[in-house]
């Protein structure tokens, strides 16, 4: 019989959902534009029995694959769980096996070894295949449409990491796959690597580095020349693990590193400035570089914005330092100081989960949206998000005029990460469309949005009603319909 902890991360906002589904054409309230003809998939954590341990964090859950088919002003939903190892395991035991999130020392001994991913953090589609992917484990490839799990792959035994990270990103003009991963050699290595997949789901580059010390990476960014990497230190080890502390904790005493290497160079090519101080910086919104310069744009607080990962000194959780605020940071290649050239705050907006046009992933570019917490403005219900955010505002934020507007989805809501979808291939950056779940707490149900991508103040045009609240989901994706078949 499967009971559920009584704790903040299986309770309220966070309870467990599993469900898997079907739903043909989906109540619609407005008008679904006809030329969105595609897919949007998000995943969220969601685990298929109790945890071993009542305070098991929220995303140690296995992954389960939302699917919101587009079609002719009408939308399928469709929705499933990632079959990884662990979850095949796990269901035919009827319990959890593996223990504490990224700790294998409490694990049960008949998974001893077996790969503990859960496949829950982003999806993506690229050469006819959808990546589920957690950044702890390889990529597990499934059916976009039938969501149908194939199993990992490690493309051929091309692939020599152990790992593949979470946030890949598709360069725009080679129709490349892009990824880094961290603790690629074993856990709590500091070895890494930048991967790339060519569109027929080849892989063609893997080079390795080494970071400065072991951290999460879990973002990067890419720019026409460079990849870009953020060393901030949440940080782990063996002696975390066998304590029985939480895989990571923030650590003020490290400095921030930022990587960059030459997109055609080979690890040992990667060159590390220093940030001025320690601060906090997860999602990347986007970098370019403009000859030796390179811009990494980033959401970044003054403290730690994860509560669930503290501080290893034991100095309190403050949620005001925790606010992230968009910044611009800048290092020059051509510079014979290993600092940063600048770092420019862009948004007085608290934001998170940046997302752009991702047809100019790596170029300059002009339009940004992100997640806003308005702490000013009404909340009736109690609740919050795994950081203690409550995000109930989409931001958009124009970076050639500085214009900067948001939506408020009302006081018994909240959002999550959004997605851009462009009105057709060639229209100019931002013309398209904002989608995002958006959460009621009253009502318990969640609808996904769409909105006007450069109009959201005008509120949505759309709402697709689901019948239940989603669970709180990490990432997710926009396929057109030439992308779903390899």
């Amino acid at each position: 019989m499967a009971h559920f902890p009584d704790t903040p991360g299986f309770t309220g906002v966070l309870r467990p959902l599993r469900i898997e589904c079907d739903i043909h054409d989906l109540e619609v309230e407005g008008e679904v534009p006809a030329e969105l003809d595609g897919t949007f998939h998000r995943v969220h954590p969601d685990a298929q029995f109790p945890p071993k341990f009542e305070n098991d964090q929220f995303f140690n859950g296995d992954g389960m694959i939302s699917l919101f088919h587009f079609r002719k002003g009408k939308v399928d939903f469709r929705q499933r769980y990632a079959q990884t190892d662990k979850w095949k395991i796990e269901r035919e035991a009827g319990e959890s096996l593996f223990g504490a999130y990224r700790n294998p020392l409490t694990d049960d001994p008949r998974v001893e070894g077996m790969i503990r991913g859960t496949a829950n953090t982003n999806v993506m589609v690229h050469g006819g295949k959808l990546y589920a992917t957690k950044e702890d484990s390889p990529p597990l490839l499934m059916d976009p449409l039938t969501l149908e799990t194939f199993g990992y792959t490690d493309f051929n035994g091309k692939m020599k990491s152990q790992t593949f990270g979470a946030h890949h990103k598709i360069d725009p003009k080679s129709g490349n796959l892009c990824n880094i991963s961290y603790a690629s050699t074993g856990l709590l290595t500091r070895d890494c690597t930048y991967l790339e997949v060519n569109p027929q789901g080849e892989l063609v580059l893997e080079t390795f580095f080494e970071v400065p010390y072991y951290a999460m990476l879990h973002d990067f960014g890419l720019t026409e020349d460079y990849v870009v990497v953020h060393v901030v230190p949440i940080v782990s080890s063996w002696d975390r693990l066998r304590a029985g502390l939480p895989h990571f904790g923030f650590d003020t005493k490290l400095p921030v590193w930022l990587g960059v290497m030459p997109r055609r160079g080979e690890g040992r090519d990667m060159r590390w400035f220093k940030a001025p101080k320690t601060v906090f910086a997860s999602h990347v919104m986007n970098a370019f570089n403009d000859g030796s310069k390179v811009y990494f744009d980033i959401p970044q607080a003054e403290g730690n914005s994860f509560p669930f990962f503290p501080d290893v000194d034991g100095k309190p959780f403050d949620p005001i330092a925790s606010r992230p605020y968009l910044h611009r940071w800048c290092v020059d290649m051509n510079s014979k100081k290993d600092e940063f050239e600048s770092v420019e705050q862009l948004s007085p907006m608290i934001d998170e989960f940046p997302r752009i046009d991702e047809r100019y992933v790596s170029q300059p570019y002009r339009h940004g949206w992100m997640l806003v917490m308005d702490p000013d403005m009404p909340m009736e219900t109690a609740g919050s998000r795994a950081s203690g955010f409550r995000m109930n505002k989409l931001g958009h934020i124009d970076h050639a005029t500085g214009e900067q507007k948001s939506w408020w989805a009302g006081p018994s809501s909240m959002i999550q990460e959004p997605c851009f979808v462009p009105r057709s291939a060639t229209s100019p950056e931002g013309d398209g469309y904002l989608i995002a779940l958006v959460d009621d707490l009253n009502t318990n149900y969640s609808d996904l949005v769409i909105l006007e991508a450069l109009r959201i103040e005008e509120g949505p045009i759309a709402r697709l009603k689901l019948p239940f609240r989603m669970r709180s989901g990490l990432h997710g994706n926009w396929a057109d319909r030439s992308k779903l078949r390899g």
